[in-house]
């Protein structure tokens, strides 16, 4: 696969002769250029037919019908603009909509009685044109405190260490003056949501689209929600959970237009957001860090953990945002009283400095509690601050937290908001009846009724895939599952020089190694005695978990001859352990040594089982395979050499923009087989979500992109051969990024392809794999979901393009969420049933699982682990990291 060269600039060849000199009384004509032909955009390819394979199975989905009444009608979109009277832009959030509302309460028939939706920002769209094209009003406020903090408000009505700005900004509180101006921007037909429906997607249609999406959040602003994209949070203490650290998950419900087969359709799922636990500031701090009591608070951490949140004060009630803490406690942050009956020689109020605590004491006669010795609260600016008592502070409810959550609240919020489909179809039901959208005069307007009743879909129950095992031997799971009692790896490893390393966990390891040598015998893996069993020493087991991992590893090259082939991790904590990280970018990132993690507790059979599945994928064995690899007759896939490619990228946590994110690609390799894979990984600029690294060009003739280092594992590892077919599964993406992985990332591998040879023109198919929507199916009639191998592809799926739902695992716990498959692109000719057969079976070659996987593994896992093991509170400078097999999420 030798790069294509140029041929050189015609050494050897016979020189042409001069050309003519032109006459003086000629002149020369300009030759013109043809004009560069265009190249034409890709699109998402249309549907070519439906599936017919699999026991057909009735099925309900959380998809509720809609009818459009007024088709012939138009949206009218006004673009608006809000000041203060003086002039300012509007900023505050949640100001706007109480300035258009009282625009409408006030001049409603100034604007012949129409009804608005308003997207709280900039846009304002109605149903018929407004009386003109440009309105102008000005609407008074008479109290805007809970939307916009000006920085210098009082902590209530009547007095406050910053007396002189109270009465300054007394007026201003009380009522404030707004200017709204209303100019038309666009005109949207709503003969469009009817195109969109037979396939006729425009611009048009999406705006139409968006304008119903903007009356269902307008809707629930009404209701006092907390707004997240089209989900939608109540303040109520029912839907709330405790996960720990003064957090809560907040149930609620997210509700969007969705254009389908079956028409219109109003999706509504359950959601679930993160909140700051409501009440007062100092349980919140307690809970934060962890604290037996307010004498051990990190006020360096509150400060941080405080900022920007609101608060509502007692006993005024007024709401106020934090600006930050003051230097000193409340006993000794002083501050200058201005004193009204005392006046100096020119007439001014004469000032007396006293502290914060003596104030609110003395003079206000508010009893403090516990506020003496901790800072006060600073909802004032830096150069002019305000300073209230922290026990006179509670925060206000349905404020994001949107920090990145620990390990244990992670776990815990998952563990509380699982819900089985019995209880997830009660809940959307009673959202939908709560939702009321029926009085909603915007949708009455347009015509809209939604149904009350689930729609049914018509789905078909894949059969599993044979599976194959060592000793020729294979079988069919059941219900997406299977064990390897009694039986073999296909190929299994031989494990020499290892070693164990114990981080004070209890067990007896002798034990344990004669328990795992003997299973590993049994499943076929030949392991040696370890070389050595490394204790943690006592003196460092309360040291940090970075620190703990450092001094291990200098124990382990002071008495190891040379690297191992394998390191076995006991650490004490069965889930969860901090010492994992750490653990794993020593071995990973630095050393390249491969691990694994486990925690001895109620160890048996069946656990070292799982165990050793994990340990010999990662030291290159194969544990099962599917039996039409072997044979070989994979549809399409065995006939010409395929590779198969998950592309992802992973982001930082949300505050980590300094974080790279983490772009993989994981390849099949030694076709014709496809259980066998590797991964690529490259970091890129945070939180940008298009792969640039597929192709990077180092001088004219070398890339070092991930595309020709996969594509050249593939050549040598399947026999010298170049894949005539590339099928990619991209995961991660939006519908609004469809085009960009067509046009942008697809192009880069096919440069890449290009870069290694000119003449090389393989086929692609391209298939975006997403998880993160909101469609769930349920069984009529049955408790349990959905059985695994289910697909669908009718009725709710998209009008025009190619796509489908498929449930490739078994649910256990809380309800099944399907993965989204949209094929963008199929060059090859896959039949709709061989295409979802193969997705299917991809479900299946996972090999450290004895169950069918949520995503096909080539959805492009790798990502997650690596940001994840290698930036979690770090940054590593990596260039990239190959690991084959991948360390998966499995410890």
């Amino acid at each position: 696969m030798d790069s294509f060269e140029l041929d050189g600039n015609g050494a050897g060849q016979d020189s042409l002769p001069p050309p003519p000199p032109v006459p003086p009384d000629v002149v020369p004509i300009k030759a013109e250029s043809e004009p560069a032909k265009k190249k034409v955009a890709r699109v998402p390819m249309a549907r070519r037919g439906i599936g017919s394979k699999g026991q057909k199975i009735s099925l309900l989905t959380n998809h509720f019908k809609v009818n459009v009444g007024s088709v012939d009608g138009h949206f009218y979109h006004y673009s608006v603009s809000l000041s203060y009277e003086d002039g300012r832009p509007v900023d505050g959030k949640g100001v706007g909509r109480k300035v258009i509302d009282r625009v409408h309460d006030t001049y409603s028939s100034d604007l012949d009685g129409k009804d608005f939706a308003y997207d709280g920002e900039k846009s304002l769209f109605t149903v018929g044109a407004l009386p003109s094209n440009k309105h102008e009003f000005t609407v008074v406020l008479d109290d805007v405190t809970s939307n916009r903090n000006n920085g210098n408000a009082s902590p209530d009505g009547h007095g406050s260490p910053n007396e002189h700005d109270r009465k300054r900004l007394r007026r201003l509180y009380q009522s404030k003056t707004f200017r709204v101006e209303i100019s038309f921007a666009a005109k949207i037909p709503m003969q469009a949501i009817q195109n969109a429906l037979r396939g006729q997607e425009t611009e048009n249609s999406q705006e139409a689209l968006r304008v119903l999406d903007i009356i269902l959040r307008q809707h629930a602003a009404k209701q006092g929600c907390l707004l997240v994209r089209q989900s939608f949070f109540q303040n109520n203490p029912d839907n709330f959970t405790d996960i720990g650290g003064g957090v809560l998950g907040c149930r609620g419900f997210h509700s969007s237009f969705r254009t389908t087969q079956g028409g219109l359709s109003l999706n509504i799922d359950v959601s679930t957001t993160m909140i700051i636990r409501p009440g007062p500031v100092v349980d919140f701090l307690l809970a934060n860090q962890n604290a037996r009591d307010p004498d051990s608070l990190d006020w360096t951490k509150a400060k941080r953990a405080l900022k920007n949140l609101r608060i509502k004060v007692s006993p005024s009630n007024q709401e106020y945002k934090i600006t930050g803490l003051s230097d000193q406690f409340c006993e000794d942050q002083l501050f200058c009283l201005k004193q009204k009956s005392m006046k100096n020689e020119n007439g001014e109020a004469e000032t007396l400095e006293i502290t914060v605590y003596d104030y609110f004491v003395n003079h206000r006669n508010i009893q403090l509690r516990y506020s003496a010795r901790m800072p006060c609260i600073n909802v004032g600016k830096p150069k002019r601050p305000t300073y209230i008592p922290v026990e006179l502070c509670s925060l206000v409810s349905l404020q994001r937290y949107t920090k990145a959550l620990s390990t244990f609240q992670r776990a815990s919020l998952v563990e509380k908001s699982r819900q089985k489909p019995q209880e997830r179809m009660s809940v959307l039901s009673n959202a939908l009846q709560s939702s009321n959208y029926g009085a909603e005069p915007m949708l009455r307007s347009c015509g809209v009724s939604i149904s009350s009743n689930f729609t049914q879909v018509e789905g078909r129950v894949l059969s599993a895939p044979r599976l194959k095992v060592g000793n020729g031997e294979d079988f069919f799971p059941r219900n997406g599952r299977w064990n390897f009692n009694n039986k073999k790896f296909v190929e299994p490893t031989r494990i020499e020089r290892w070693a164990v390393v114990n981080f004070s966990a209890r067990c007896d390891i002798n034990s344990l190694v004669r328990d795992l040598i003997r299973c590993g015998e049994m499943k076929g893996i030949r392991i040696d005695p370890p070389f050595d069993v490394f204790q943690e020493m006592n003196q460092n087991r309360r040291a940090p978990p970075v620190v703990r991992v450092e001094k291990m590893f200098e124990e382990i090259q002071s008495k190891l001859p040379g690297a191992p082939q394998f390191l076995l991790c006991l650490l004490p904590d069965r889930k969860n352990s901090d010492l994992y990280g750490p653990w794993k970018r020593k071995n990973l990132a630095e050393f390249g040594i491969i691990n694994q993690c486990m925690a001895p507790t109620r160890v048996n059979d069946q656990y070292l089982t799982n165990l050793l599945l994990k340990i010999n994928a990662k030291l290159g064995g194969l544990n099962s395979m599917l039996a039409i690899e072997q044979t070989p007759s994979i549809p399409v896939v065995s006939k010409v050499p395929t590779i198969i490619l998950g592309m992802d990228v992973s982001h930082g946590s949300p505050g980590q923009s300094d974080v790279p994110s983490i772009a993989a690609v994981v390849s099949s390799r030694q076709w014709p087989l496809i259980s066998r894979y590797r991964a690529s990984v490259r970091t890129q600029s945070p939180k940008v979500e298009m792969i640039d690294s597929l192709l990077k060009r180092v001088s004219d003739k070398e890339d070092d992109g991930i595309m020709r280092e996969v594509l050249l594992d593939f050549y040598t590892s399947s026999g010298k051969r170049k894949p005539d077919q590339i099928i990619i599964f991209r995961d991660g993406v939006s519908e609004s990024q469809f085009n960009q992985v067509l046009n942008i990332e697809l192009d880069q591998i096919i440069e890449a392809c290009k870069f290694l040879d000119e003449a090389w023109n393989p086929k692609f198919v391209v298939i975006v794999a997403q998880k993160n929507h909101h469609t769930k199916f349920f069984q009529q009639g049955s408790p349990d979901n959905v059985p695994p191998g289910t697909v669908i592809d009718n009725k709710i799926c998209h009008p025009k393009n190619n796509d489908f739902y498929l449930c490739a695992h078994a649910g256990m716990i809380g309800t099944t969420r399907p993965t989204h498959y949209h094929v963008l692109l199929d060059q090859i000719g896959f039949s709709t049933d061989d295409l979802q057969e193969l997705v299917h079976s991809l479900s299946y070659v996972y090999q450290k699982s004895t169950t069918a996987i949520s995503v096909g593994k080539y959805s492009g896992l790798a990502a997650a682990i690596v940001c994840d093991i290698l930036f979690l509170k770090c940054q590593v400078n990596l260039v990239y990291l190959m690991i084959f097999p991948l360390d998966e999420i499995c410890p």
